[in-house]
């Protein structure tokens, strides 16, 4: 110690850490209300890899002492792979949040090279908060006040002298030589007398130890909360473009002359794969593809009575030339079907296959099992029913006899189209059988093929998409078609886009077969821009039923279905006229903007906007740099004209913090569907006319000066 600086007898002693030894008990620091939290404690949160996700909890301790907080994350292994410090986001409640990637977003599919490196990361991570007393906070605070006063700062000043010089010798800390010199020469100029107590409080007060402060800070108490479990599946379980097709309207043709139909197959489809490819889709999703029953078939909309000519509907499943598991003739062949998963794979595509749990009249299983079916006190056999909807080609199975032997053929099945290329299965219906036979199903599948996404088709009451997702269904068709004004639209959006998403991941789709909204009915093109940019944009996961670009929107009579639904007949589409709609350049475009900007990965990440207009939404999506592989913040803002009649303009006001960005600042955004740029701030207003545009999608490019 120099001829300047004074001993001192007494020191602080450390905060100590506080063994908790049952689960009941606090540590010395208090860690309470951590989210996401466990269902029932039993199943885990979930989330994709490289997805952003958010954990907040209270922590705190007592009296005036300053609290710090850090997450730890950890791989399978047991391996940390992210230690991030937690940010006070509400003070008054003690609220901490930090954001965590579990690994770095990635593209691959199943079957590329490298997918097996991925694939060892994937499982149950974990993830502990460990708060602890930030002494150095505490300290600085009361030091800045007490020399800016000259009210006991030598006191003030020697106490911090003695806390530079254990955070220096704080192995904790993890401090490297040269961070032990910068501590321990701030703890000689803080106790030297000679000079004035604020150049010695300089010493202290600082950009380069409010640094180590944030990266390898003094903690004592330290307390760790019990290890919050992630479930970490696969890249694209939940990022996914989905585009769905009938592979017997791909390629089908119509007789000039007679009218008549020449259906596409499996070969022919291949068209609708490039299609799907060059629009930016990442799975193809197939309607069932097996043998069509010939009893009760269904004619043209839905009819009872089939003409000579009428191909039925492909979910009356099975007849004398097989069941689940054989292709349609009609369609190819199992080697046709391959030749055709393996194109798709080529493309980068990934193949899902409707797996529809019900029978035609004509199925094997109704000789083979007949006690998988329910009866009528008659002896008959009950068709499916869907109050007002019926469904006199298909018998649903009854699980009440022999549920075991039926998981068992559904497994049998689901590996043969795994063996041919299938990555996914979309679920008709699965809320109408047991949630316990689709958990014993999707355990025994994925316990094979890790790699097997599950999509439930669950339009049906909440508490039952929830099991579902809980059972093991990857994503979930969702209430989104219905969603349509600005309230509607934006608290589904928050949602969507909340703790809900770790266990539920709801799939926007504008359309499916079975859905044709008033919304698109009324709308024409510019109602179809406005629903597929909410669906892109709204959600990490989307889809299009194909036919969405020629705006196929003439609905059935008193049903929100379409007319001559596709379901029920083969459609022979003209392509050439696709580009007069402006359809097929906007999914491109979006898909693109999907593609290059990680904001859009995450269920975690959106907040909501405020506008002044009641027909204009506007949300952001947000990443920062640290959990970004680029190194720098990716952001968005959309704002949405929902009224496709008429222009309206909006103020468009939030607060920049909320997105990383310093209050007080404008900053460049760029228009990603226009291309051209424009200054905002806090504050700003947008213009959206249905017949030029119906959104803004701005990226954020950087930062301006005052």
């Amino acid at each position: 110690m120099s001829a300047n600086t004074t001993s001192h007898e007494f020191s602080e002693p450390a905060t100590p850490s506080i063994p908790i030894s049952a689960p009941r008990q606090f540590g010395r620091i208090v860690i309470m209300s951590v989210t996401p939290s466990e269902e029932r404690g039993i199943f885990p949160a979930r989330v994709e890899f490289g997805e952003m996700f958010t954990v907040t909890a209270q922590i705190f301790i007592e009296g005036r002492s300053h609290t710090g907080a850090t997450a730890i994350l950890k791989n399978p292994h047991g391996e940390i792979r992210q230690r991030i410090p937690m940010d006070c986001v509400n003070p008054g409640l003690d609220l901490w949040k930090a954001n965590l990637t579990a690994g770095n977003p990635s593209d691959l599919k199943p079957w590329e090279k490298g997918f097996d490196a991925i694939q060892r990361q994937l499982g149950e991570w974990t993830v502990v908060l460990e708060g602890w007393e930030d002494v150095y906070d505490s300290w600085l605070a009361d030091a800045r006040i007490k020399v800016n006063v000259n009210d006991d700062a030598e006191n003030a000043l020697i106490s911090g002298s003695q806390l530079f010089v254990r955070w220096a010798g704080n192995k904790d800390a993890k401090l490297s030589d040269s961070q032990q010199n910068i501590l321990r020469k701030a703890a000689r100029q803080l106790a030297d007398d000679s000079l004035e107590i604020k150049e010695r409080l300089s010493a202290a007060d600082n950009p380069a130890v409010e640094a180590l402060h944030r990266s390898n800070p003094l903690r004592d108490g330290l307390t760790a909360s019990d290890p919050q479990r992630f479930k970490v599946e696969r890249p694209e379980s939940s990022f996914t473009a989905w585009y769905q097709f009938f592979p017997r309207s791909e390629g089908a043709t119509r007789d000039p002359e007679t009218g008549e139909i020449t259906q596409g197959t499996l070969k022919t489809a291949i068209s609708g794969l490039d299609r799907a490819k060059a629009e930016g889709f990442d799975v193809v999703y197939l309607p069932p593809i097996f043998p069509i029953g010939v009893t009760n078939r269904k004619g043209r909309n839905n009819a009872l009575i089939a003409g000579p000519t009428d191909p039925g509907s492909p979910f009356g499943i099975g007849s004398a030339l097989g069941g689940h598991d054989t292709v349609d003739p009609l369609l190819g062949t199992m080697d046709d079907f391959k030749a055709f998963c393996a194109y798709a794979h080529k493309l980068g595509l990934e193949i899902a296959l409707d797996f529809a749990l019900q029978c035609s009249p004509d199925h094997p299983w109704v000789k083979e099992h007949p006690n998988w079916f329910r009866h009528k006190p008659d002896g008959t056999i009950a068709f499916a029913e869907n109050p007002p909807k019926k469904y006199q080609d298909i018998y649903p199975i009854d699980f009440n006899i022999d549920m075991p032997g039926i998981e068992r053929e559904t497994e049998r099945i689901m590996d043969l189209w795994i063996s041919a290329g299938v990555t996914i299965f979309r679920i008709d219906n699965p809320h109408t059988k047991p949630v316990r036979f689709w958990q014993d199903v999707i355990e025994a599948v994925q316990r094979k093929h890790p790699e097997i996404l599950f999509l439930a088709e669950a339009f049906t009451r909440p508490a039952i998409m929830r099991a579902l997702s809980l059972a093991g269904f990857t994503q979930s068709h969702s209430y989104f078609p219905w969603r349509n004004t600005k309230d509607e639209v934006a608290e589904y959006l928050q949602t969507t886009n909340s703790d809900e998403a770790y266990y539920q991941h709801n799939t926007f789709w504008p359309t499916t077969p079975d859905i044709l909204t008033d919304y698109l009915r009324d709308n024409g093109p510019e109602g179809h821009k406005v629903r597929a940019i909410l669906a892109a944009l709204g959600s990490p996961s989307w889809g299009i039923y194909n036919g969405y670009e020629l705006v196929e929107n003439r609905q059935q009579e008193g049903h929100e279905e379409q007319a001559d639904n596709e379901k029920y007949e083969i459609k022979v589409r003209d392509w050439n006229t696709a580009e007069e709609y402006g359809i097929t350049t906007l999914l491109t475009e979006l898909n693109r903007i999907r593609h290059e900007h990680p904001a859009c990965r995450s269920y975690h990440d959106l907040t909501m906007l405020w506008t002044s207009d009641p027909n204009i939404v506007a949300f952001a999506r947000h990443v920062p740099a640290i959990l970004n592989e680029s190194g720098t913040d990716d952001t968005l803002i959309v704002a949405v004209n929902l009224d496709c009649k008429a222009a309206h303009t909006s103020e468009v006001n939030f607060d920049p913090a909320l997105l990383g960005l310093p209050r007080d600042h404008t900053f460049d955004v760029h228009d990603e569907l226009g291309g051209g740029s424009f200054t905002w701030s806090s504050n700003n207003k947008v213009t959206l006319d249905p017949a030029e545009r119906p959104a803004y999608i701005f990226s954020i490019a950087g930062t301006m000066s005052d």
